[in-house]
């Protein structure tokens, strides 16, 4: 499993979340003009979803985050900017904003306790995050207040809904009746409408609709076996996403139909990073990387000379780098467009790092285990 799931799982094992349960009546979705697949508001319609068996609702899909100042340091598995805003998100629904570039943090208000492991903002208001329990939420307001879109039963009851052979309604059914727990590991938003998240056991949706309605990826033909997919980008017109045992999967018609990669390495792939020269880093296990100048049609080896996994990836076009994060805090710049990097000490310290942004004043600010810390800039 990816370095970014384990800690993930690992912040999910620490808030003890997966076990608390309320007893509800029903699977669809209680909250008003929330919708999963097609159908009427509050998920699916189909005969295969009505008679979809009653499961346990976790509680962290009933109860709001916790307001508390010990928010402030809790694990942090997601960064991103939103405008000259920093936005981090973590466990528990701990997600906190930052005005000043990372110094000061303020809670926001979210409707679940889940754990969060995936930001993305496609402006200063607008973003998507994502996380366990099948949880995807939405802010309009850069982060301050959260809605939730979708939750773990609802998009079980989506693939069961869209499936359209046996095979696919027998492992539909199993998703329904296993009941929320599919954790999302990422994200891409393309633009106020469409967005895309990808997890584990195979499973991916895409929104075309800003987050009203939530589909599912026909990727069965191309991921058999289900396997995890930790990184989804958007590049070129493509949508390409990544995932464990070298999996790499494309689609050029806005994912309506996806094709099998030839891949270059056998390990996982934890993350893909987009440059806005169009080129794509697939990067992963043991400091594997990859480039392609092509959307993912041919790549080549970018050699790091580390062990270390590597964990995010992050473009500052406004000083023309690109940076990978290890596992262990170390970061990987290229001032070439991702050909060739150099290695650089962590700049916050050692530490088990999930996530990489930039403040505003050219500050690292890093997502990890022990919070979120801010750096200076590295020479």
């Amino acid at each position: 499993m990816r370095g970014l799931a384990a800690l993930a799982l690992l912040a999910y094992a620490v808030s003890a979340q997966a076990t608390a349960l309320v007893p509800t009546a029903a699977t669809a979705a209680t909250a008003p003009g929330v919708t999963a697949g097609a159908g009427a508001p509050g998920g699916p319609t189909s005969a295969a979803v009505a008679a979809a068996p009653t499961v346990a609702t976790p509680a962290a899909l009933a109860e709001p985050a916790l307001i508390s100042p010990r928010a402030l340091g809790a694990a942090t598995l997601a960064v991103a900017r939103a405008g000259e805003r920093l936005v981090a998100a973590g466990e528990r629904g701990t997600v906190l904003w930052s005005d000043d570039g990372g110094k000061t943090w303020q809670q926001a208000r979210v409707p679940v306790r889940a754990g969060l492991t995936a930001l993305r903002f496609v402006d200063a208001r607008h973003g998507w995050a994502a996380g366990h329990l099948g949880v995807i939420l939405k802010t309009d307001d850069g982060g301050k207040t959260w809605s939730l879109q979708l939750d773990g039963q609802r998009a079980a009851q989506a693939m069961l809904a869209a499936a359209t052979d046996d095979a696919s309604r027998r492992a539909a059914q199993r998703l329904v009746e296993e009941g929320a727990d599919k954790p999302w590991f990422d994200l891409e938003a393309i633009d106020a409408q469409r967005a895309i998240a990808v997890g584990a056991y195979g499973l991916a949706m895409a929104t075309r609709d800003g987050g009203r309605t939530w589909d599912p990826l026909p990727l069965r033909a191309v991921n058999p076996r289900g396997l995890h997919l930790y990184g989804v980008r958007a590049v070129g017109g493509h949508w390409v996403i990544a995932g464990e045992q070298g999996l790499l999967l494309r689609s050029s018609d806005d994912g309506a139909t996806f094709s099998a990669l030839a891949s270059p390495y056998k390990g996982s792939f934890f993350g893909l990073l987009s440059t806005r020269s169009g080129a794509l880093l697939a990067y992963g296990l043991r400091g594997s990387v990859y480039r392609s100048g092509d959307a993912g049609a041919s790549w080549d080896k970018v050699e790091l000379g580390t062990p270390v996994s590597l964990q995010a990836g992050l473009e500052r076009a406004d000083r023309g780098e690109l940076a990978l994060l290890a596992q262990n805090g170390e970061l990987f710049v290229s001032t070439d467009d991702g050909h060739r990097f150099t290695r650089r000490p962590p700049p916050a310290g050692p530490l088990p790092a999930a996530g990489l942004a930039a403040a505003p004043d050219g500050a690292w600010v890093i997502a990890s285990l022990r919070g979120t810390r801010r750096a200076p800039p590295t020479p």
